[in-house]
């Protein structure tokens, strides 16, 4: 591994982006070439469902901005966060490998305020973008690093930083204060029980500053908004668009006075399903003022925008999935290893490169970013570890894809769990703490999407296979651990 403060050389990079676009032997370059670097933007929701938009399924809520992406792009069926919660998903995101290997495994807390830091050692998409010359900012929930640690977000290659630094505190759409690189924005008129400043609102705005003052020059705009995350919180505006026709109506009773108010609880909410609609409403609204934005100034055809989730819905503070449907055929919803947990909705768009309005079934996950960008950007010999694969031959509609031939999960709460996906079989493994020779659980997902017949009595050579990927699939941590006997062979 490189150390993140070693730059790549300005004249290789400039070789390697010449070749990249000129090269017409190259079957992985776009057919369009650029005479720009493109922008991009990646927009991560927070616990939002596989069937949470309306082009993914979605009857109840319309989200007519993101589909809008989806017609101007290219929509994945068979997507996969990083893990099953908030920091895990976003370290496998931003170091390109998987639960096994990359270095934040779990959610864990640093009091009063941030969590566990990613090492100043580790290298992050964001440095693959500010090696290639780009400034980058980042705007919403980071949750890998406490401020001023080395897992800070100025101290991982973003260049700006606004928003929540902890995860926690994230929980609250009317916090006390936001972050600003290194300084405390105060928002005074939440002072109490104030509710005067809707925190995305104030996020959102600094985000399109940011696309503003750098629209003449390369961008990588980070977008991890807490929407739709509980606590379920949304300008009354917002609300009232569903109130009265998401019925029967649900309500939440949670913290509202004490020493813990704000501070992690979540708030109670009378209006869930209005609530939850409203929320998922309102970030439509803020994906379509950050196209509008775009195409304003005159960038549509040089920016890429990502849109995607960090894991499924939760059933926390009110939120309630099963009413909105929001995993569609899918199993298991937040903290599970399921398909529901994991398997998110992922849209590209780059006008004028990526045909419009087509899907794909390509199996990828959230750690296919990081070679899917250097793709992008010309740096065809990787310098990093990576377990992803570059998926640009399907965002360019080409048939010289590359396919993994497994995917690998670790969960570090509820006992350990720990998944496996290689072509149509999963293998599931709960408890894997209290009972590590527990046999696993082996689904094939051509046949059985909804994971309900579990056939690995039926498929012995498959179950004795995934059961070994399983048992090898990881590296050991010192922060993130699973019992030594976890791994021994159970034959």
């Amino acid at each position: 591994m490189i150390h993140k403060k070693t730059p790549f050389k300005v004249i290789t990079l400039l070789i390697l982006f010449l070749s990249f676009i000129n090269c017409k032997n190259d079957k992985t370059a776009p057919k369009k070439a650029k005479h720009k670097l493109p922008n991009v933007i990646f927009i991560l929701a927070d616990d939002l469902g596989y069937s949470d938009l309306s082009c993914y399924g979605q009857k109840l809520i319309t989200t007519p901005n993101i589909d809008a992406l989806a017609d101007n792009g290219i929509i994945f069926t068979q997507h996969y966060s990083g893990s099953s919660v908030c920091a895990p998903s976003r370290s496998t995101l931003l170091t390109g490998l998987h639960t096994g290997h990359t270095p934040i495994r779990g959610n864990k807390e640093v009091l009063p305020e941030g969590q566990y830091p990613i090492a100043d050692s580790v290298y992050t998409l964001a440095e693959v973008f500010k090696n290639a010359g780009y400034t980058t900012g980042t705007f919403g929930k980071w949750g890998l690093g406490y401020p001023g640690s080395e897992g800070d977000p100025n101290n991982q290659g973003f260049d700006q930083f606004y928003g929540y630094n902890c995860q926690r505190l994230a929980h609250h759409y009317y916090p006390y204060f936001l972050r600003s690189n290194q300084e405390v924005d105060s928002l005074l008129g939440n002072k109490g029980h104030g509710k005067e400043t809707y925190a995305p609102t104030i996020i959102h705005e600094k985000a399109l500053s940011f696309i503003e003052t750098n629209k003449d020059q390369p961008f990588f705009m980070f977008y991890p908004t807490s929407i739709p995350h509980a606590e379920l919180a949304a300008p009354e505006k917002d609300i009232a668009k569903y109130r009265g026709k998401l019925l029967p109506e649900n309500s939440y009773k949670g913290y509202d006075e004490g020493p813990e108010y704000r501070n992690g609880p979540y708030e109670s909410q009378k209006e869930t399903h209005a609530t939850y609609a409203a929320m998922i409403h309102y970030l439509d609204n803020k994906v379509g003022e950050i196209v509008k934005k775009v195409n304003d100034l005159g960038l549509t055809e040089n920016t890429i925008i990502i849109f995607t989730s960090d894991n499924g819905p939760s059933r926390e503070g009110g939120v309630d999935p099963e009413y909105f449907n929001s995993n569609g055929p899918l199993k298991g919803f937040k903290r599970d290893l399921y398909e529901g947990g994991i398997r998110v909705p992922l849209i590209v768009s780059w006008p004028g490169t990526i045909k419009e309005n087509i899907s794909t079934n390509h199996i990828s996950a959230f750690w296919d970013f990081m070679p899917t960008f250097s793709d992008i950007l010309g740096q065809s010999t990787l310098n990093y570890p990576t377990d992803g694969i570059s998926f640009l031959p399907t965002l360019l509609n080409q048939e010289n894809q590359k396919q993994h031939d497994y995917l690998y999960w670790e969960f570090h709460e509820k006992g350990g769990r720990q998944a496996v996906r290689k072509g149509q079989w999963k293998a599931v493994k709960y408890n894997v703490l209290s009972e590590p020779k527990k046999p696993i659980e082996l689904y094939d997902l051509s046949a059985d999407l909804g994971e309900t017949n579990d056939v690995s009595s039926k498929y012995p050579e498959i179950t004795s296979e995934l059961t070994k990927l399983i048992e090898t699939s990881r590296t050991p941590s010192d922060v993130f651990q699973f019992s030594s006997e976890t791994f021994l062979n159970s034959k």
